[in-house]
């Protein structure tokens, strides 16, 4: 009957988490179900719509709806205490209930230590590579006899349940400031000033944009025009080029709208070209106040520069002299 089907209380991260599993092409197609059934009960959907979606009857929906429903409270302590494990978590809740059969074969101390290994440098184990494989991960718990015989997709397999991608990186940038108490109130202040944006270009118009430079980008023709798609044929490009040199990309992104300021190209990104640049972002709009964030390149802390936002600022004192090196 309408109105007793378990209510489906999801957190955003819940939400995400859940979201990853529906989309996903490597979990298994029952926890795919099982997450499909929580999301759309989240939306108010009831269980006989939401059984004709996923291919079950309306009981079996009602069995994972209740389950969730259970284990909420438990999800939310994990969430608030080790939201690394929220996406076990989940998992374990959707998963099957342990049957009788034969004992498991690995440990958790042997699974902890293989997840461990996959969180080490593989330098660490005298490997020449960037990044462990699963050969390599399972060679090295072999060597190092953390068990006796393993699969390179069993090593997959606890990867996954674990979420360790040791095989994928993302950049990020170390700062030069070695004063921790000087570098929190950098950030703050550029926190800040982003935070701020909205309020000061609803009251004030002010304009705060993030300008920065791409170097290097070198400029390619192909040697013949691309050919169009036809039937049983994809669109197809040359593969050989014609190198025009390269050139730089100056840009500002208002933080407030998203869009692009004044894209600049030049052949390199000395002192007059940002000054230039500057020059006409700030003309787009020269009665507005304009809040600018850069990195502390010397051409972001030049002379010209200096120069140009005293003289827009109508700064009548003199400006002194300028420091051997910029700080």
């Amino acid at each position: 009957m309408a109105g007793k089907a378990a209510k489906i209380i999801l957190s955003e991260r819940q939400q995400k988490v859940l979201e990853e599993f529906r989309k996903s092409r490597t979990l298994g197609n029952s926890l795919v179900q099982r997450a499909t059934i929580i999301l759309l009960g989240f939306t108010g959907m009831w269980n006989e719509h939401i059984a004709s979606r996923v291919g079950l009857n309306r009981t079996q929906v009602g069995i994972w709806r209740r389950r969730w429903r259970d284990a909420w409270e438990a999800l939310c302590a994990w969430e608030c205490t080790e939201p690394h494990r929220l996406r076990e978590a989940i998992r374990d809740v959707l998963s099957d209930a342990p049957r009788p059969g034969a004992p498991v074969t690995f440990t958790a101390a042997q699974v902890s230590q293989i997840v461990a290994l996959a969180c080490e440098s593989p330098t660490v184990s005298g490997r020449p590579i960037n990044h462990w494989t699963l050969r390599e991960l399972r060679d090295e718990a072999l060597k190092r006899e953390i068990v006796t015989a393993i699969s390179a997709s069993q090593i997959g397999r606890f990867l996954q349940q674990a979420a360790v991608q040791p095989h994928r990186k993302k950049m990020w940038l170390s700062t030069t400031e070695k004063d921790p108490q000087t570098f929190r109130a950098e950030v703050e202040n550029v926190c800040r000033t982003y935070r701020d944006a909205p309020a000061k270009a609803a009251a004030e118009g002010t304009h705060t944009v993030s300008v920065d430079e791409a170097t290097s980008l070198q400029a390619l023709a192909r040697t013949a025009p691309d050919k169009p798609a036809r039937p049983d044929h994809v669109p197809k490009q040359e593969f050989e080029y014609t190198r025009h040199g390269t050139t730089t990309l100056t840009a500002g992104l208002d933080v407030v709208t998203g869009r692009i300021v004044c894209p600049t190209r030049e052949a390199t990104r000395t002192e007059p070209e940002f000054v230039a640049h500057i020059t006409r972002t700030v003309d787009t709009d020269p009665d507005a106040e304009w809040i600018f964030v850069v990195d502390r390149l010397n051409t972001h802390l030049s002379e010209g520069l200096v120069t140009f936002v005293a003289g827009r600022c109508g700064t009548p004192d003199a400006l002194g002299k300028k420091a051997p090196v910029a700080s």
